[in-house]
C-alpha cells in the first residue's frame, strides 16, 4: 500500500514509537520508506536510531499529553522531547486526536512550556520545527518561519 501510495505522489507518514518500541520507527523508517513519523518518541530508546533520526531530520510530530493519557510516560515530566530536542532531533508539538486525549495543539505547547520551563525561543524552535515537517511549499515554510522570528524579536 505504502509503495502504491508513494507512486501516486502522496507523501508517506506513519505512526510508530509510542506504545510500540524503536523497533516500529526502525520498520517505517526502512520498510515503508516514510518521510515523517508521527510519536516517535521511544526513539530515544535506541542511540543508533536516534543519529539515523538526527541525519536524516526525519521529523517526529509529538504529542505530550496523549502520550500521557496512553502512558507512554506517567507524567509529563518524565516526557524524552527536551532530550530529542537537545539531540538533535527535528520534533515539533502536536495534538492526537484531541477529543479523545484532551489537549488540543495549544494545549500541548501550554502544557510543555509548564513542565520544562521552555521559554518563547524555545516555543519558536518547536513552532520553526512544525514548518519544516510539514508538506507545504518551501515558500510557505520560509514565510511562517519569518512570522515565528518577527514575534520572538519584534
Amino acid at each position: 500500500m505504502y509503495r502504491q501510495a508513494a507512486a501516486e505522489g502522496l507523501r508517506l507518514v506513519a505512526h510508530a514509537g509510542e506504545e510500540g518500541g524503536p523497533d516500529t520507527v526502525h520498520e517505517a523508517l526502512d520498510l515503508l520508506q516514510v518521510e515523517r513519523v508521527d510519536h516517535g518518541v521511544r526513539s530515544v530508546e535506541d542511540p543508533g536510531l536516534v543519529a539515523k533520526l538526527r541525519d536524516r531530520q526525519t521529523a517526529l510530530t509529538v504529542g505530550p499529553l496523549s502520550n500521557v493519557a496512553l502512558r507512554v510516560v506517567d507524567t509529563l515530566s518524565q516526557h524524552p522531547l527536551p532530550s530529542m530536542l537537545e539531540a538533535g532531533l527535528l520534533a515539533c508539538v502536536n495534538s492526537d486526536d484531541p477529543a479523545y486525549f484532551g489537549g488540543y495543539v495549544d494545549d500541548n505547547l501550554a502544557a510543555v512550556r509548564a513542565a520544562f520551563g521552555f521559554d518563547d525561543a524555545a516555543l519558536a524552535g518547536l513552532a520553526r520545527n512544525s514548518f519544516d515537517a510539514c508538506f507545504a511549499p518551501a515558500a510557505d515554510k520560509a514565510r511562517w518561519k519569518a512570522e515565528v522570528d518577527a514575534w520572538l524579536d519584534p
